[in-house]
């Protein structure tokens, strides 16, 4: 069986995301053969492209970090799942495809009635959001946080988690994406006009807010820090600004490591989260989360925004609307229908 999937033949821009039919293999001893649905467009995959990612493969490789889809057909000693199941997994790559052989204990199953294409928009980022609220932050009701880029994939997972814990949000946002950050119960900040240490500072009357989640890095760290009060918690998450138009400034990521100490000088706890090393640290753990988000999903108390949907065979001008940072909430392509 022939596999249709994309590939990244060497490092460069989005010229080389090619599309390609591959032969399939049979699935291994304790592997089963998902059937892909959808799958995330993910600001990683656009850095392993450009040779940026730390951990990705060699080129040749199939980019892709999460997927929803159908288990079709399992290898020996495989109990977990039954053909046309359906289920989820954070791949980090190979989910730009129509099929993939996976291990079944990296699975986890989708509860009935969740529609997938909202299951494949809430794998990456909402676990992201809710490991770093509910197990690095550790926040309480009550307590403020202040969300960049709030109005994008991540972003709009951590707003509306923190609504259901109770916190008082801002977030920062381009004008036109405010009316979104406000319906999700957030303060929104224009990046572009207003400072948003000032604005912190002054609606906080000089102590700052408990956490900050930054995914911008680069020198924008040290101004998320001035934004923290004493003994608050800053959280890395991403390298926005050393992206800028399909290239990697590598002193602004260096940067961002590099400012961490700096911070802890000032009284103010700092890390940087990684979904990858979570999930290879307890993939109990990450399993559980990922249930935990699928529940919600379940139960409509989390909605994800889906802001625009691609054919797979379109995933390079997927990763050119991701890259322009011109779309609201996560980016998906559909995979079935390369079958």
């Amino acid at each position: 069986m022939k596999n249709h999937q994309i590939l990244y033949q060497h490092k460069g821009g989005l010229d080389v995301i090619q599309p390609l039919d591959l032969d399939l293999a049979e699935p291994q001893d304790g592997e089963v053969c998902v059937q892909i649905i959808a799958c995330g467009v993910a600001f990683a995959d656009i850095l392993m492209r450009l040779g940026a990612y730390p951990g990705a493969p060699a080129f040749p490789f199939t980019p892709g970090y999460d997927l929803v889809g159908r288990v079709i057909s399992s290898g020996p000693r495989c109990n977990i799942f039954k053909p046309g199941q359906f289920v989820a997994a954070l791949t980090v790559r190979g989910a730009y495809a129509a099929y993939i052989n996976l291990p079944q204990e990296e699975l986890v199953p989708l509860p009935n009635g969740v529609d997938p294409y909202e299951a494949s928009a809430s794998i990456l980022n909402y676990v992201t959001a809710w490991q770093m609220l509910q197990r690095h932050a550790l926040v309480q009701n009550g307590e403020s946080i202040l969300v960049h880029g709030a109005a994008g994939g991540v972003g709009t997972a951590l707003l509306q988690l923190a609504a259901l814990s109770g916190l008082k949000v801002f977030g920062t946002a381009s004008h036109a994406k405010h009316d979104l950050v406000s319906s999700l119960g957030a303060t929104p900040i224009d990046y572009h006009s207003e400072d948003f240490v000032s604005r912190i500072l002054q609606v906080t009357r000089g102590r700052g807010v408990d956490v900050v989640f930054d995914g911008v890095g680069g020198s924008n760290l040290w101004r998320s820090a001035r934004a923290l009060r004493r003994g608050g918690k800053l959280i890395g998450y991403g390298f926005l600004q050393s992206y800028n138009q399909d290239h990697i400034n590598n002193t602004q990521t260096i940067l961002t490591f590099g400012m961490m100490p700096l911070i802890m000088l000032q009284g103010k706890r700092v890390s940087f989260y990684s979904i990858g090393d979570e999930k290879k640290k307890d993939l109990a753990a990450f399993k559980n989360d990922l249930s935990s988000i699928f529940n919600l999903l379940k139960d409509h108390k989390i909605n994800p925004v889906i802001g625009a949907r691609f054919p797979l065979d379109q995933a390079a001008e997927a990763q050119r609307l991701l890259g322009s940072a011109a779309v609201s909430g996560k980016i998906i392509l559909t995979c079935e229908e390369t079958v």
